[in-house]
């Protein structure tokens, strides 16, 4: 007959097995309701009724008026609450940028941030617009946000995103500005950069929602920014020293006919999203590095030296060769939006939105179903993990928003529909097959 002492220790073995078998979870930071900001744009009531902008790249060109009649929104601009649904997160020395894209009306500021010093201590902390909340009114100056997605910050301290230009309010979608790549400097929140992507690149902006920035800290001016297009199939390349940006267009850009049916947060639909997340590997002896890429609805994962995407000639080519190349599949219900190499573990983490959670790749070992692992999944907290991104710190942090609940039912307002999380990446992988 087995002593109690030793069932206890049996006991206490299978809990730790179970407490590690999907490695260390991810921590809640934060969640939200509904979100709110410090400046809902009260005091700017008066400016949608009287604002009218000429387009700058046409001579003599009548003024565009955003006001109630062409605008879709109401005749001061007010906040609603409900349409504020946070989108990308990234941390950076004690602050967290937040982005809210302009999908619906009555956003206050797309690019935000949160004072971890100052506010973060409260479980729903407000938004505080960044830089200001004054180039955050895209209806103040032609030059000011309009809508962002995800942002990202490089190795020599600047914060790099994508301004669609685009207002997605449902039936009446806008491209009230060329779409932008804009590149601030995080020491003095001075914004360096302000590159408008021509119209013989892309016609609108509403599939770029992601970059990615390729540079070495002691060569900031040589950096290259990777730039996916879920709706055109495309990957575009900026160079910040030649500030000229070019095109590659490949099938393996598209979305997969055979993943494309999604089951989350209880909605079931349909998506053709394709490249969506670019990560970049760690440098080969060459000094090269290999950049990992994938559509949304898809599962697999794919593989280009940043070698051929810094050549401008090579996208003109019809044919690429073996230049894209197909690493394999993750695995049954491994779609995800948002990934990224961590340089100090050697791992890629996954955010993957069928599995609702996170899931990694130890870049080591070779590309198999079996060598995935899953560091966290939670169907009824993180629902749709919609941006993940890894610090200087080596620690991770991922964006849950509910997403096509808001696209396809509604929100409780009643319940946490937003939740930011965190984890150090070398405790997340642990228990894993990524150790």
């Amino acid at each position: 007959m087995l002593s109690p002492k030793f069932l206890l220790l049996c006991t206490i073995a299978g809990l730790q097995l179970l407490t590690y078998a999907d490695g260390d979870p991810m921590i809640e930071v934060f969640k939200w309701k509904q979100m709110d900001f410090y400046n809902r744009g009260d005091g700017y009531k008066d400016l949608w009724s009287r604002l009218c902008i000429p387009d700058p790249h046409v001579s003599n060109s009548r003024p565009t008026c955003f006001g109630p009649s062409n605008s879709g929104g109401t005749r001061n601009g007010s906040f609603i609450q409900y349409n504020n649904v946070p989108q990308g997160v990234t941390h950076f020395r004690g602050r967290l940028f937040v982005t809210t894209p302009r999908r619906q009306e009555g956003i206050p500021s797309t690019l935000n941030y949160i004072d971890l010093a100052r506010d973060g201590w409260s479980q729903s902390p407000n938004l505080r617009a960044y830089p200001n909340f004054e180039l955050n009114q895209y209806n103040l100056s032609v030059e000011n946000l309009v809508s962002v997605y995800r942002t990202t910050v490089d190795a020599c301290q600047r914060l790099w995103f994508i301004d669609t230009g685009m207002l997605e309010y449902p039936n009446n979608r806008q491209q009230i500005r060329r779409p932008s790549i804009w590149v601030v400097d995080l020491a003095t929140d001075r914004v360096l950069k302000r590159f408008e992507v021509p119209q013989s690149i892309v016609e609108i902006g509403r599939g770029l929602a992601s970059i990615t920035i390729d540079v070495e800290s002691g060569k900031c001016g040589d950096a290259y920014a990777y730039i996916p297009d879920l709706v055109n199939r495309l990957l575009h390349v900026y160079s910040l020293q030649s500030d000229r940006i070019w095109s590659f267009k490949h099938n393996s850009f598209d979305f997969d006919p055979l993943s494309d049916d999604l089951n989350i947060g209880g909605q079931t639909f349909r998506w053709d999203d394709g490249i969506f997340s670019t990560t970049l590997g760690p440098y080969q002896p060459d000094g090269s590095r290999d950049v990992y890429f994938h559509p949304l609805s898809s599962t697999n994962e794919f593989v280009v030296s940043n070698r051929v995407l810094q050549q401008e000639s090579n996208a003109a080519r019809s044919d690429h060769g073996n230049d894209f190349r197909l690493l394999g599949s993750r695995g049954p219900s491994t779609q995800s939006t948002m990934h990224k190499y961590d340089p100090n573990t050697n791992v890629i983490f996954y955010a993957e939105v069928q599995r609702s959670g996170v899931g990694c790749w130890k870049t080591s070992k070779p590309f198999s179903t079996e060598n995935h692992g899953s560091v966290y999944s939670n169907a009824t907290e993180m629902i749709y993990p919609s941006d993940l991104t890894i610090d200087e710190e080596g620690t991770i942090w991922v964006m849950s928003n509910s997403m096509p609940i808001f696209v396809y039912s509604t929100l409780d307002k009643e319940k946490y529909n937003f939740r930011i999380w965190k984890q150090k990446a070398s405790l997340a992988k642990r228990g894993t097959v990524c150790e």
